[in-house]
C-alpha cells in the first residue's frame, strides 16, 4: 500500500510546494514530475481533462517524487469513486460552501463504515488490480481531502467546514473569491486581503493545511508566512505561454 507522503508532510508541519498541471497530458505531466515540486495539481475543473487522462498523468507520475493531487471538476460521489479507483489518493474538489457538504465528500473518498465508497478495488488500479492483500482496509488512512472555499458563503461556512474530522486541508481560492466579494480580478483588493489573511489564520488555527495559488512570488511568499503550507507557485500552461511569447518576441 503507498503511503500518501503528502498527507504525511503535512501533518508532520511541513510546508509543502506544488504547480498547477493543466497541459493534460501525460508526457506534459512527467516533465513536471522532474521539476523538483512536492506536489502537482492535475486540474479536472478548468484543464481538458477526463477521468482516462487523469489517470494517464497519475501513472507518468508513478516514479515522481511529486505526489499528485487531483483537481475534480465536482463533488460528484460517483466522479469521487472513479478518481479514487484510477489511484488518486488526494483530492482537491472546487466550490464547497457548508460542512453538510464537506461531510459527504470525505465519506465518498472513505470505504465503510467510515464512508461509502463502493467496494470493488479488484477492478481498481488503485489496489493494483487486486494485488495490494487488504486494500480496502487500508485506504481510508491514506485518503486525503482538500476543499476549496472561494467565495462567500464558503468563508461564512468555514467554521463548519473545518470541523469537518475527514477534511484535511482547506484551499482559499483567491480569483473566484474576489470575484465573488465585488473585485473580480482584483486579488490585491484590501478586503480581499484581509479575508484571505483571515481564513489562513483561522484554518492553521483548527490544525488543518492551508492551501493557495499565486504566480506572484511575493504574494505567495506573503501568504506562505501568514499560514499556507501547501502552496502552488505557478501553472504550467501560463509558464510554457509566456516562454514562448518572449521567445517570439526577441526575434521579432
Amino acid at each position: 500500500m503507498e503511503t500518501n507522503r503528502f498527507k504525511a508532510a503535512l501533518a508532520a508541519g511541513q510546508t509543502q510546494i506544488g504547480c498547477w498541471v493543466g497541459l493534460a497530458d501525460a508526457y506534459a505531466a512527467e516533465i513536471a514530475g522532474e521539476a523538483g515540486f512536492d506536489w502537482l495539481l492535475i486540474d479536472g475543473e478548468h484543464a481538458p481533462n477526463d477521468i482516462r487522462s487523469i489517470s494517464a498523468q497519475i501513472a507518468a507520475l508513478g516514479r515522481s517524487d511529486s505526489h499528485p493531487v487531483v483537481r475534480l471538476p465536482m463533488g460528484e460521489t460517483w466522479l469521487i469513486k472513479q478518481a479514487m479507483d484510477i489511484g488518486a489518493q488526494t483530492l482537491l474538489i472546487p466550490m464547497v460552501e457548508s460542512g453538510a457538504q464537506a461531510a459527504e465528500l470525505a465519506r465518498a473518498m472513505r470505504y465503510p463504515p467510515e464512508g461509502m465508497r463502493g467496494m470493488g478495488a479488484a477492478l481498481a488500479r488503485a489496489s493494483r488490480f487486486g494485488g495490494i492483500a487488504g486494500y480496502a482496509t487500508k485506504a481510508n488512512a491514506e485518503a486525503c481531502l482538500l476543499v476549496q472555499v472561494e467565495t462567500v458563503a464558503g468563508l461564512e461556512a468555514l467554521d463548519a467546514i473545518l470541523a469537518v474530522e475527514g477534511v484535511d486541508g482547506v484551499f482559499i481560492g483567491p480569483a473566484d473569491l474576489s470575484a465573488d466579494m465585488g473585485f473580480p480580478g482584483q486579488l490585491d483588493a484590501p478586503e480581499v486581503l484581509a479575508a484571505i489573511k483571515d481564513a489562513l489564520a483561522r484554518i492553521r488555527a483548527a490544525g488543518k493545511a492551508a492551501g493557495i495559488l499565486s504566480g506572484n512570488e511575493a504574494q505567495v511568499r506573503d501568504w506562505m508566512a501568514q499560514g499556507a503550507n501547501f502552496a502552488a507557485v505557478g501553472i504550467d500552461v501560463v509558464l510554457l505561454a509566456q516562454g514562448l511569447r518572449n521567445l517570439a518576441a526577441k526575434f521579432r
